[in-house]
């Protein structure tokens, strides 16, 4: 083959240098006037010849360049795949060119994408285990639409940006590659050139499927769709369910400090599995809700602030460790909630910050895009492309993880441009107001896709505020959440407990007030993490009195609870009175186990699981205004509350709370007369199995013309059921 010059040397100078503009039109195969030529960038070879897939020789390329860049006309006779043999004088060693291989991605993702409809990204984005043209490998897509250059790096080309320049698909900002011979296990990050020709700082993928253990932080290539599924009588049952009138017990659980091993290191998911999942079945809970589980560089963040919204954390072993645990607990009749963060995201440099040296995935305006109280980027959720990346990771974990919720955190951040900011630092919407209408419109979208795609899943609003509407359907104007966290009622009710009892009477109109907007949404009552943190104390600390009044008003409060409407959540330790405040840097105080009070704070936990789960009453309508009569709110006095639990298929279910450490004999509660008859005592947190006194009404009590007569232990919560 003659040696004559078929490159452009400006052309060479730019791909060495990196600044080449179009690496997929100067490498690979190309046909010219006269046949093909090859051009190709190997790093250290000297000599490279180029044989067709199936291993037929067609030619050798001269170098141009001593760095290792290669021209030459070819044998081939039409457009394909083919391989480098290359050798210097200590080795020889084989590529397939990347170069050589057309798109994986096509005009239909580049329709759906620029749309902000597709609806498949976790299937196209990312690192992708593929079988492309015959070969096995990994095609690489980001989106980085204002990059000059990015390239693929990791251990396979030495971290070279030179190496694996991606092609730009220019309609959507999208570069990718297929890299042949790349399989699951690799580490890699994207080089990015900005259109300013700075070079940035690593990124990692922002559709990771798994990622370094911290305090790396490359992305790992991993293949989705390992695991064997054998949950589908799982599924099926709770897409066929009403959850609104079905028993919902959650166990809010961080997964890094529920226990540790013995060494002190965070448990694996098979090991998770095999210890978290018996005990919730033992202790009654319908859920395990877990803090975020994706990639975050930071333990104190707990989650959330997360740079890997794909991936499960390395810090609990490998993806597939956690749909083994997601499928061994739907096995066991457990459903699994995620809290999901897309409101903000850190500002590591390897994140989503200025992804391709502009501000892609954030508002450039800090008054928009920057949260004051985290330090945090907020998403800018009216780029469609952004949008589209959120609902596509609600999408992924329920398609690919079998997730049976998503409770999403801080979504008042979200919905009000002002939120934690003064006059003059935020941005008002188009008619003056404060409400995120573009936040507004992602949130209802996501809550469609997911409800259309999953049936079986459930949406859980962190909200505080009374935006209205939150957990109503999005085409009667709601934002379509399934559920929202009932924050009044965890304020109002852990405000009364912590007071003196002998106080508490100044206070009983405020515990009754709950009751006002018990039912303006489908409510969850939660006792998370976020109150036993931040010098705020545990539980137990919160309440008054000493030792044995604290258990017992704890004790009464969880059997106020679960006998007031609304589903529950109780983070991990309360259910056993931990008494430190939780931190994520150590297990909880398991050891605690041995004494009396703890073990019967934990068997109240788990009969009220029971009860609630048994008695229709206590959950069959928890969030409509048929479920709850109020039969005594106004004995402030004595501190006593007593209400009606109704449902249909169920008998009724009295709840009777003295939140006073006073035994009253005789107490009388009017109801109505067509509930004359006998009342079993079914539930007693007084009750000495519990560590309580032991004062009760000895199985039950009859009520007749209009009225029942109790004795009411101390600090305590009742149950009776209707026997007639």
């Amino acid at each position: 083959m003659p040696n004559t010059e078929i490159t452009d040397r400006d052309a060479i100078a730019a791909l060495l240098s990196g600044t080449h503009s179009d690496p997929f039109g100067l490498l690979g195969v190309h046909q010219t006037a006269t046949g093909f030529i090859v051009r190709a960038f190997v790093s250290a070879a000297q000599n490279l010849s180029v044989e067709t897939l199936s291993g037929q020789d067609v030619g050798t390329l001269t170098c141009r360049d001593p760095q290792g860049f290669f021209d030459g006309a070819v044998t081939l006779k039409t457009h394909q795949p083919v391989r480098l043999i290359a050798s210097n004088a200590d080795a020889q060693w084989v590529v397939t060119d990347p170069y050589s291989f057309t798109p994986v991605l096509g005009d239909m993702d580049d329709y759906l994408y620029n749309e902000g409809s597709h609806s498949r990204l976790f299937d196209r984005m990312g690192a992708q285990v593929v079988m492309h043209e015959g070969v096995q490998g990994t095609n690489f897509a980001v989106w980085a639409p204002n990059a000059r250059r990015v390239s693929v790096v990791g251990d396979f080309n030495g971290w070279d940006g030179r190496r694996h320049a991606m092609r730009l698909r220019a309609s959507t900002g999208v570069w990718e590659i297929f890299i042949p011979d790349i399989a699951a296990g690799v580490s890699y990050k994207y080089e990015l050139v900005d259109a300013g020709g700075n070079l940035l700082p690593q990124k990692a993928d922002p559709f990771a499927f798994a990622a370094e253990y911290r305090p790396a932080t490359a992305s790992i290539v991993h293949k989705l769709g390992n695991h064997d599924w054998q949950d589908q009588g799982h599924l099926d049952h709770w897409a066929g369910v009403d959850k609104r009138r079905t028993p919902v017990s959650i166990y809010e659980v961080h997964p890094g400090s529920w226990q540790r091993a013995d060494d002190g290191s965070f448990l694996s998911w098979d090991a998770m599995a095999d210890r978290l999942i018996p005990y919730c079945v033992e202790m009654g809970f319908t859920h395990i809700e877990f803090l975020p589980v994706s990639e975050h560089p930071y333990d104190p963040s707990w989650g959330y602030q997360t740079t890997g919204l794909y991936a499960p954390s390395a810090r609990f072993g490998e993806p597939d460790g956690f749909a083994r645990f997601m499928d061994g607990a739907h096995k066991s009749g457990l459903g699994v909630i995620l809290d999901w963060v897309p409101a903000h995201f850190p500002t590591d440099a390897h994140g989503l910050g200025k992804f391709d040296g502009t501000a892609l995935y954030e508002h450039a305006d800090p008054r928009q895009g920057f949260h004051p109280d985290w330090n945090t980027l907020i998403y800018n959720f009216g780029r469609k492309e952004v949008e589209n990346y959120l609902v596509n990771n609600a999408l992924f974990w329920a398609e690919k993880y079998h997730i049976d919720g998503l409770r999403v955190d801080a979504v008042a951040s979200m919905l009000y441009l002002d939120y934690s900011r003064e006059e003059g630092e935020w941005v008002p919407n188009d008619e003056g107001g404060n409400v995120n209408k573009q936040a507004v419109a992602f949130v209802r979208r996501m809550n469609e896709a997911v409800y259309a795609a999953h049936p079986n899943i459930m949406t859980i609003a962190e909200e505080s505020t009374a935006f209205p509407g939150v957990s109503q359907p999005t085409d009667a104007g709601g934002l379509g959440f399934g559920f929202k966290w009932n924050m009044g009622w965890m304020h109002d009710t852990l405000e009364y407990m912590s007071k003196d009892p002998i106080y508490r009477k100044h206070h009983h109109g405020e515990m009754m007030f709950t009751f006002h907007y018990a039912m303006t949404e489908n409510f969850v009552l939660p006792l998370s993490h976020d109150e036993v943190v931040h010098g705020k104390g545990s539980l137990l600390a919160k309440m008054p009195g000493d030792e044995w009044q604290k258990h017992a008003n704890l004790r009464a409060y969880y059997g106020l609870m679960w006998g007031y409407p609304g589903k529950k959540l109780l983070f991990m330790g309360q259910e056993f009175a931990q008494e430190q405040e939780w931190t994520e840097e150590r297990g909880l105080d398991w050891h605690l186990m041995d004494q009396p009070l703890k073990q019967g704070m934990r068997d109240l936990v788990r009969d009220l699981n029971k009860v609630y789960r048994d008695l229709p009453a206590l959950h069959g309508r928890d969030n409509e205004p048929d479920g709850i009569e109020i039969v005594l709110g106004d004995d402030a006095e004595n501190s006593v509350f007593a209400w009606l639990r109704h449902a249909p298929g169920g008998n009724p279910v009295l709840v009777v709370c003295n939140m006073t450490p006073n035994v009253h004999e005789g107490y009388g509660i009017n109801l109505p007369d067509r509930l004359s008859g006998h009342w079993a005592e079914v539930m007693n947190s007084d009750a000495q199995i519990y560590g309580g006194s032991g004062v009760g009404n000895l199985g039950g009590a009859t009520a007749a013309d209009g009225k029942i007569t109790l004795t009411l232990p101390p600090l305590s919560a009742m149950y009776f059921e209707y026997q007639g």
